[in-house]
């Protein structure tokens, strides 16, 4: 069988001591052609100076020298700060949208990815995606006019942690899914259960979990790579899958070698690309 067109990516947070530059330069090294961008760590893109000025922090980022297929945007300052689901945030967010999707578009990254949003004060799950929708549905609008796509990734903690949840918030805001398997691996899900958003993947994470564990050392987890990935080419993606382990208080996820994690989810993919 011929390789698919996937192609392999990492994340600069998954080296969160060095550089952007550092952190090109090591993907560079392990044979990884891309790198995903945000606003966190030693590497962090100036989330402020996109905001003013996104064309003349698109000619800093084209200046590292790599592919950059897909930033992390988030609104607020965490998780829950002016989140797609609380009322009230949307004009805001729609003016900061469009300032990422200008800086996106100038660098040539192929996808934005934000949060859906979490339950917030008086709400339930349902109340939170009503909100989301809406919120999702003015984002395309505006991502439509850009060359960047927009798509949400579906997180421990936000309302979308079910894989129907997330499925119907796609289906009803015409929005993709980043999709990162661990985070409805840790939940208990299977992963036959998480296999049908693959239909709608824009961007796709990976990383080793289990139940319990975001993430998990790769021969000690549940994850079965080369079955995730026969399911995202047999739904049709084309698109990166990004190497993610990350070293960091989220989930508690501070004990694994990332340099290992990163060598053995490369190996993998190629292994089963190349077969």
């Amino acid at each position: 069988m011929s390789a698919s067109e996937m192609k392999l990516s990492t994340t600069c947070w998954t080296m969160p001591a060095c550089t952007l530059e550092e952190c090109a330069a090591i993907a560079a090294g392990l044979g990884i052609p891309a790198l995903d961008v945000g606003y966190f760590y030693a590497s962090a893109l100036d989330k402020q100076a996109i905001l003013s000025d996104p064309l003349a922090e698109a000619e800093k980022a084209k200046s590292v020298g790599i592919t950059m297929p897909n930033l992390y945007h988030l609104f607020g300052e965490t998780l829950d700060g002016r989140n797609l689901a609380l009322p009230g945030t949307l004009d805001q967010n729609l003016q900061d949208l469009k300032q990422a999707l200008i800086f996106a578009d100038a660098v040539g990254i192929a996808s934005v990815f934000v949060l859906p949003g979490v339950v917030n004060p008086g709400q339930s799950r349902q109340d939170a995606l009503k909100v989301s929708v809406e919120s999702l549905k003015a984002m395309k609008a505006l991502a439509d006019d850009h060359t960047a796509s927009l798509c949400f990734e579906p997180h421990v903690h936000s309302f979308a942690e079910h894989p129907d949840i997330a499925r119907q918030l796609a289906e009803a805001s015409g929005v993709g899914v980043c999709l990162d398997y661990a985070h409805f691996t840790c939940l208990g899900f299977t992963q036959d259960q998480v296999d049908p958003l693959a239909a709608h993947a824009t961007h796709v994470h990976l990383r080793q979990a289990t139940a319990g564990k975001l993430q998990e050392k790769f021969d000690h987890g549940t994850l079965n790579f080369p079955a995730m990935f026969a399911t995202l080419r047999d739904a049709g993606y084309t698109g990166y899958v990004s190497i993610e382990p990350v070293h960091q208080e989220y989930m508690n996820t501070w004990f694994d070698d990332n340099l290992t994690e990163m060598v053995a989810l490369r190996d993998c993919f190629n292994t089963w690309n190349e077969g």
